[in-house]
């Protein structure tokens, strides 16, 4: 019996162990569409998020071949498929424009700002009280924002505050994903769909104004939507494994990696006010995370 015990607690070790494998990849796989967003030269972002989704769906779209899975919205979850695309898209949008006109180390810090929204969110959406700890969490994010954006003292405001919609939206987007996952919606037809709304939405922007892209930018857009594809299943594999409580910390990772490729490759060193205020917003999602782990 105590053998059996102990097979099942290291099983649950190694599960866990795959889940934080699972959050590295998704965060290695985000930091790289940053990088090859920003590297992917002077394109307007409408185009960037259009290739980006493309490509996306093409590799949600084999998935689904490949599992041989039916493609189809269940039966009540239309409406929320279509604000989470709504906002998924909008935020994703903003967050590119932001990374085109600021350090991606920054742009990709006030996109994590998207969990303390997702707790603004759920209240309205899904009758979710934040407790004391939750709302003290919030003011010291957004004071750690404002450190980033820092008003008044940057030309980068206006990307900044499209950075920090993009967070919204994002944490918008995961509210509504969580709606789906009560409803039982599957995950490939909530990647799937958000894919091609983003096409849909973009894709009229490319008639008016595309630029003729060279075999360079091709493969940089090429790559960003790869490289989305890792965070996307990386971060829907790691929930199988593990609790988002136990693990979804490590996603914050990805700022590590984003300002590792900015320092390595775009000679960029963020500056001492963006640091404290990535200390705050990152030292505020380990203590709920901590916190959260003993409550439960």
């Amino acid at each position: 019996m105590e053998d059996m015990k102990q097979k099942k607690e290291k099983k649950r070790i190694s599960n866990h162990t795959k889940g934080i494998l699972c959050v590295f990849a998704a965060a290695f796989g985000f930091s790289l569409m940053t990088f090859f967003v920003r590297i992917s030269g002077d394109i307007p972002t409408m185009q960037k998020a259009f290739f980006r989704n493309a490509v996306a769906a093409v590799i949600a779209m084999g998935t689904i071949l490949v599992a041989r899975e039916p493609f189809r919205i269940t039966k009540g979850c239309g409406r929320d498929i279509f604000f989470r695309c709504l906002f998924g898209t909008t935020g994703m949008i903003a967050n590119f424009y932001a990374i085109d006109h600021m350090g991606i180390a920054d742009a990709n810090m006030l996109n994590k700002l998207s969990p303390f929204f997702a707790i603004l969110v759920s209240i309205p959406l899904l009758s979710e009280k934040p407790s004391r700890l939750d709302w003290a969490s919030l003011l010291v994010a957004f004071t750690g924002a404002l450190l980033i954006i820092r008003p008044g003292i940057s030309f980068t405001v206006g990307p900044a505050l499209l950075g920090l919609y993009g967070g919204f939206g994002a944490g918008t987007a995961y509210a509504f994903v969580r709606m789906l996952g009560r409803k039982g919606e599957k995950t490939t037809t909530i990647v799937l769909c958000f894919s091609l709304f983003s096409c849909l939405l973009t894709g009229p922007y490319l008639i008016f104004d595309y630029h003729p892209m060279t075999g360079k930018q091709w493969l940089c857009l090429v790559m960003a939507g790869a490289s989305a594809a890792l965070g996307q299943y990386g971060i829907t594999s790691a929930y199988k494994f593990a609790p988002a409580k136990d693990i979804s910390v490590f996603d914050y990772t990805q700022v590590i990696f984003a300002a590792l490729w900015g320092i390595l490759f775009l000679g960029e060193t963020p500056v001492p006010l963006s640091i404290a205020g990535y200390v705050l917003i990152i030292g505020t999602a380990v203590y709920r995370w901590h916190r959260m782990r003993h409550m439960t």
